[in-house]
Formats: C-alpha cells, sequence, structure tokens
C-alpha cells in the first residue's frame, strides 16, 4: 500500500486527505486535516456476522489532550472518561453514517476517530464524518457514500453563511448549524440559533447542501487518485439478514389484527395489546421454525407492525392515539412545583411528562471544561436524566448515557440565547430535567419544563422558549408531517424533527431523517407546522406563569458585584489568600474575584451586605482630614501603629500620643488599646501619617528629668570625653576614629 495525499481548498479553507501510512491493519484509515487540525479516522468490520436483529454500529471519538499540547487533569494524568464534547462529537459521526448501511447488516462495524492535532483555530469535529467515509470507502466497506458533514455559520455583520468557520469566525456568527448527509441527501442535523426565522434556517441547510456536495466531490477525486496509484478497490460482500418470503407472508396474513391493536391512545395498553398480539403469531410457528427462523420472525413482526402504523396514517389521516396529523396531545402546566429550590417547572404533553429544576450559585461554580478545544468553561449547564422507571422498566442506573448528553446538550443550546448577560445576572445556572413518563418528545418537554424552572427561578430570560418534535411519513408515493410525534412514531416513522424557539425566532434543531425522498419544500412545511405548535405550546405555558418572577427566590443566594482597581486586587486577597478567607470566614458569604477587578460575592441574608461592606473599607484611601476610630496593633520606639481600616495602618509619631513629651510610647498606649485619630498626611508611597484626638496629658515625669512641653525641651549636658592620642592622627575616608559606627533608626 502506497501513500496517497490530497491537498485542496474549498470555501477559503485548506484540507488535506491522506491513507496508506497509519493504522494499515484496519479494514480502513484516512487522516484528514482543516488547517493543521488532523484526525485520523479508523474502520474495522468484523468477520463473523452477529446474531443481531440490529446493525452493531459503534462510534468512539478517541479525544488526546497531546493534541493540543496539554497534559490531562486529574490524579493519574491520562485520558479517561469520554468529556461530555467528545460523546457529542461520536454521536455527529455517527448520526449520517448509520442510516446508510444496506438493511440487514448484521457484521459489527466499530469506527474511531482520534484526535492527533488541534490546533486551536479549526474545530476537529464535522471532518470525521468525511473521514470515516473515506476510510470506508477505501476498506471496500458496503454503504452509500461518499459522506460528509459541515458547519455552517453566518457572519452577524455581513450575513454571509460561512462553510466550516474557524473559532473565531464562530464567535461572530448568529448560527451554528450542522449538516451531515451525502451530495444530494440530508440525514443529520444540529444546530444552534440566536432566534433567526424559519426562511433563514432554510436558505442556511440549502447553503449547506451544495456544500455537503462538494465534499463528497473532493473524496471522489481522492479515491480516484488512490485507486491509480494502488489499484482498484473491490467492495467486501457481507451476508445480509434477508427476509424469507414465507415467514412474510404467514406474519403479514396478521395485518388487520394488527392494525386494530395499535389503535390506542394509552402507550402501555398497546404495548400489551401488540405483544400479546406477536406472542399469538409467534405460537403459529413450530419449535422447528422458529428455530429455523430466529431472526427472521422478530425482524418481520416488527415491518408488520411498521406498515400498519405507517399506512393507518397515510391511508386515513388517522395516528395510533387518534390525532389528527398536526395535533398536539394534551397540556398540562406547573410552576413553582417544589418547595424550597431555587425554580422548577412541571410540564407533560400526553404521557411524556418533565420535571424541570434549577439551581443558582456563583459564577466560580460554573462547569470547567478539560477538553481540547479552546473554551475553558461554561456558566449555564441542562442535565437531563432518563431513568428506567419513566418507561416502565427495570435498569441499571449511573453515568449518564450518549442519548441522555445529547438530549441535555440540545435543550442547552435551546435556551442559550435568551440567557441574560452574566453582567446583569451574575450567576452560574443549572436545570436538570427528570423524566418522569416518557412517549416521545422528551428533549422538547425538558425545553419547555427548563422555561419554566427559570422563570420560576427568577431569571430575567429574554423571551421564553417552547419545543417540538415533528415526524414524517413516506409510503405509498404518499407523504405526512406529523406534529408532536410519539415514541412509535418516532421509532418507525422516517423523521425526527425537533425544532424550539421563541416569537421572534428558532433557537436549536436537530434532525434525523431516514427518508431518502426528503425536499426542501417538506422541510419547509415541517418548519411552518413546527412554528405553528410551538406557539400552541408556548401560549399554555404563558397562562400559567406570563413572565419570568421579579426576584429570585429568598433560598437562591443573593450575588452582588462591585468593582475595584486592579492595584488593589492582591490587598482584597491578602497574603496566601488571608484577607478574602477572613472576610469569607467572618460573614459567610463567598467572594469571586476577576482579573479585571470585577468581584463577585454571594450568600443569604446580611452576610453578602456586610462581605461588600468589608471589601470596600480593604480598597477605601483614607483622606487628610479624616477620622477614625482604630487599634494599636503595633508599638514602636518611635511610635505607634493604629489599625484605620482593614489592611490599612496608620503612624501615630510618640510626638503625637499625648499633651507634653512622652519617654516610652507604652506610658500611654498599649496594643489593643482604642484610639481615635485624624489623617494629616498620605505620602506617595501610601505612608499615613496621624494625629490624635483629644489627647491625654503626658505621665509626670520622674525627678531630675528634663522639663519640656514636648515639642521645646532643654537638652541635658554630655561630658566631653577626652580625645585619646590615636584621634589626633588625620582620618581617613570612613575612619571613625577607632569608634563603634553610630546606628541609625528609621522612624518608619
Amino acid at each position: 500500500m502506497t501513500l496517497v495525499s490530497k491537498t485542496f481548498e474549498l470555501y477559503g479553507k485548506t484540507y488535506t486527505f491522506e491513507s496508506g501510512e497509519l493504522a494499515k491493519q484496519a479494514t480502513g484509515a484516512c487522516l484528514v486535516k482543516q488547517g493543521d487540525t488532523t484526525m485520523l479516522d479508523t474502520v474495522v468490520v468484523s468477520k463473523e456476522r452477529k446474531n443481531y436483529d440490529f446493525f452493531p454500529l459503534t462510534v468512539d471519538f478517541n479525544e488526546k489532550m497531546y493534541a493540543a499540547g496539554r497534559i490531562p487533569g486529574g490524579y493519574l494524568k491520562r485520558e479517561g472518561r469520554p468529556s461530555e464534547k467528545a460523546t457529542l462529537t461520536a454521536r455527529m459521526i455517527d448520526r449520517p453514517i448509520r442510516p446508510s448501511f444496506p438493511d440487514g447488516f448484521r457484521n459489527e462495524v466499530h469506527i474511531v476517530a482520534t484526535s492527533l492535532v488541534a490546533d486551536q483555530v479549526n474545530p476537529f469535529d464535522v471532518i470525521n464524518v468525511m473521514g470515516a467515509s473515506l476510510a470506508m470507502t477505501l476498506g471496500g466497506v458496503p454503504f452509500e457514500g461518499p459522506l460528509a458533514c459541515v458547519r455552517i455559520g453566518r457572519n452577524v455583520e455581513t450575513g454571509e453563511f460561512i462553510v466550516n468557520p474557524t473559532y473565531e469566525e464562530r464567535e461572530n456568527s448568529d448560527l451554528d448549524l450542522e449538516l451531515g448527509g451525502s451530495a444530494d441527501f440530508i440525514s443529520m442535523v444540529e444546530a444552534g440559533a440566536e432566534e433567526i426565522s424559519e426562511d433563514d434556517m432554510l436558505a442556511a441547510m440549502k447553503f449547506g447542501q451544495e456544500a455537503l456536495a462538494a465534499f463528497c466531490q473532493a473524496q471522489d477525486e481522492f479515491v480516484a487518485e488512490w485507486e491509480q496509484v494502488n489499484g482498484a478497490i473491490v467492495k467486501k460482500e457481507y451476508p445480509l439478514d434477508q427476509p424469507v418470503e414465507e415467514v412474510q407472508e404467514r406474519i403479514f396474513a396478521h395485518y388487520d389484527e394488527m392494525a386494530a391493536a395499535l389503535r390506542d391512545a394509552d402507550k402501555l395498553s398497546r404495548i400489551g395489546k401488540v405483544e400479546a398480539l406477536k406472542e399469538s403469531i409467534r405460537a403459529e410457528f413450530t419449535e422447528e421454525e422458529q428455530s429455523a427462523w430466529e431472526r427472521e420472525i422478530p425482524v418481520a413482526l416488527k415491518k408488520l407492525e411498521k406498515k400498519a402504523m405507517r399506512t393507518m396514517v397515510v391511508e386515513t389521516g388517522e395516528r395510533v392515539d387518534g390525532r389528527a396529523a398536526d395535533e398536539i396531545r394534551p397540556i398540562m402546566v406547573k410552576d413553582n412545583y417544589l418547595p424550597l429550590v431555587h425554580g422548577s417547572g412541571l410540564f407533560q404533553r400526553g404521557q411524556t411528562q418533565v420535571l424541570s429544576v434549577l439551581s443558582l450559585g456563583m459564577l466560580n461554580e460554573g462547569q470547567r471544561l478539560d477538553t481540547i478545544e479552546p473554551t475553558e468553561g461554561k456558566r449555564y449547564m441542562h442535565h437531563y436524566n432518563f431513568p428506567p422507571f419513566c418507561t416502565g422498566e427495570t435498569g441499571r442506573m449511573g453515568s449518564p448515557k450518549r442519548r441522555e448528553i445529547g438530549h441535555g446538550n440540545l435543550a442547552e443550546r435551546a435556551l442559550l440565547p435568551v440567557l441574560p448577560d452574566e453582567n446583569e445576572f451574575p450567576y452560574a445556572i443549572r436545570v436538570v430535567s427528570e423524566v418522569m413518563e416518557s412517549n416521545g418528545s422528551s428533549s422538547m418537554a425538558s425545553t419547555c419544563g427548563s422555561t419554566l424552572a427559570l422563570m420560576d427561578g427568577g431569571v430575567p430570560i429574554k423571551r421564553p422558549v417552547s419545543g417540538i418534535a415533528m415526524g414524517l411519513i413516506q409510503e405509498e408515493g404518499k407523504t405526512v408531517v406529523l406534529s408532536d410525534i410519539q415514541g412509535l412514531e418516532d421509532f418507525l416513522g422516517d423523521m425526527d424533527f425537533k425544532v424550539t424557539g421563541t416569537t421572534e425566532g428558532i433557537t436549536a434543531l436537530q434532525m434525523d431523517n431516514k427518508a431518502t425522498g426528503l425536499t426542501f419544500d417538506i422541510l419547509a412545511r415541517a418548519l411552518q407546522q413546527a412554528k405553528e405548535g410551538r406557539a400552541f405550546i408556548l401560549q399554555k405555558m404563558l397562562d400559567v406563569i406570563p413572565e419570568p418572577r421579579h426576584t429570585t427566590r429568598s433560598t437562591a443566594p443573593r450575588i452582588v458585584s462591585i468593582q475595584v482597581p486592579t492595584d488593589k486586587i492582591r490587598d482584597v486577597i491578602g497574603s496566601g489568600g488571608k484577607v478574602i478567607r477572613g472576610i469569607q470566614d467572618e460573614t459567610g458569604a463567598s467572594v469571586d474575584i476577576q482579573e479585571d477587578g470585577t468581584v463577585f460575592v454571594g450568600g443569604t441574608g446580611e452576610s453578602v451586605d456586610q462581605a461588600v461592606e468589608r471589601i470596600k473599607l480593604i480598597i477605601k484611601v483614607p483622606e487628610p482630614g479624616e477620622e477614625y476610630t482604630g487599634r494599636v496593633v503595633s508599638i514602636q520606639p518611635f511610635g505607634a501603629f493604629v489599625n484605620l481600616l482593614p489592611g490599612k495602618d496608620g503612624l501615630l509619631h510618640i510626638s503625637r500620643v499625648a499633651k507634653g513629651r512622652v519617654e516610652k510610647v507604652e506610658d500611654v498606649l498599649n496594643v489593643g488599646d482604642e484610639v481615635k485619630v485624624v489623617v494629616i498626611e498620605v505620602d506617595d508611597r501610601g505612608k499615613i501619617s496621624l494625629d490624635r484626638l483629644d489627647k491625654p496629658e503626658a505621665p509626670a515625669r520622674a525627678e531630675g528629668a528634663s522639663e519640656g512641653d514636648g515639642e521645646h525641651f532643654q537638652r541635658r549636658e554630655r561630658p566631653r570625653r577626652e580625645r585619646s592620642e590615636r584621634s589626633d592622627r588625620p582620618r581617613r575616608p570612613g575612619d571613625n576614629g577607632g569608634r563603634k559606627p553610630r546606628r541609625h533608626h528609621d522612624a518608619e
């Protein structure tokens, strides 16, 4: 195998495909670059077919910290559990690739994307779909390719679309749209947006489809060069599970019974009827037939259920729960559902129920991100939990699964555009959505529930957000767009298209599409139908809580911000953090200082006001003429140091501690004494000189002591010493005539 490399430019960015040097024992491997960002994508297909009734595809994103020149955090100092970004990237690769494999493919497929270089300029995620597509093509894997994924941004100033924008370009974009698919087919959409219109979103998707076609063509050109060097690529033959005609006929003879069993609005009741029917059909086969057709019978039963549901919709216009295509299930909304928490909301639509709970904290309680991206952290976190009991099942609970991370990220993107700026609302915000019941569209219910929790908690969001999941059935040449799909329609339908937004526009999208006949006209129709559905749902929410509460809950921390000069930050922190820890320990408030001098103080009750007052005293500079009641903190031969403010001491000279002459400061003052003083001077170095108010009389002097009033006194005559003979000699520079050098005391 000979190394082949191709570098090309598209939409103002430079890309490279390379294969033939790394990971040669994999079924296929390809190195893909955007700028200096470099990813290695490999695919391995198992030799044996697995006895599954589903396609066993696994995609892993191998995030290496060395790619960004970093050492992993934690005790072990090596990569471990995938980050949220790694999980989302793996899902992004999986979603356009999974539907591209032929039906009945049962060999295990493992795709691994490894980050080798993250140049901190070009994002590393979307290019992996091209790398995986080329790895499968070069490895002779049977799939409908080539495939690609692009990110589309839009410059907020010029309105121009940008293909695969850099991190810097994304900062100036009001759209973050990711599209995956082939040259003429979109199979995956993921987007966050700053309330853009349906028309603008559709235009961005059309532009993205053109970009997909361009990148697919670049792959075809690379493959042609590869074959010129290494010979023609031979597609490998893998056995597919094929339907057995006899099994199909015998099972589909029960079509009417299946259609009748499906007509039930209650999910658990319907599942019970369908499963009972499947068992009765399975019992019609002998034990030998069941053993021989172990895989074929379950697959045929699933196809029967799918056919009955889809035909019912396109022929009668009626869904399994009796709704019309654009009808939304009954909605129940409750705010202020839980006591003491910072905010809560319960949202139920049909048999999908989500309880969302808000927690507020200091900005330093936001999430710190240890990834290869330039982003260091985030202040808003949305977490989605899907426990087994919400579907009436048993199961293990533990770390969040990929689906939970993906759904949480979708709801997070949906609400980010409407959150207040941290200068307006200096809080870290966490919302947890607990799915209590699920029958489809739980991620959209969590978006609605989170909006309720934020409004209930007094978070001043710009506008409330609602969400809806749309579906699609294409059967027998007919197309039906469904609003507010339930679980069965998601599982057996052709599209799951989630849309969130406000009255002003779309904030997030997510689509997984299996229908090759999806046109932009159908997408436009789905977006318009979703807009109408979102408005209906939003009104139900506003009927309960029309606007955010004007204040946060009494149980939530109160956070205020003050500004301190940057040269005073160290005074507030203190040596080794001593001062700031003292403020927090004594007041009970939390204090967080930013590099620009912004100080956030949070707590409950009077603790915030007390801490703010302490900080203001620390940064205050005493002015001449200001009077203070201070405490003596140190006594020196030349005077006493008096603490005026936290971290601010001034010198009360010995000549000013009393009326009259004082021999020793200790005769008048002791450490710990309170004394009233006035500032008489603050020099250029910040040294503070004090005078004492209400000076006491100086203590009586011992007999024989010189008299004086403290300002003028008579010196005692000292006996003159006889000069030694040695002192008669001429002095040399630095010579003290045999005497010890005189000590010089710095008065301060």
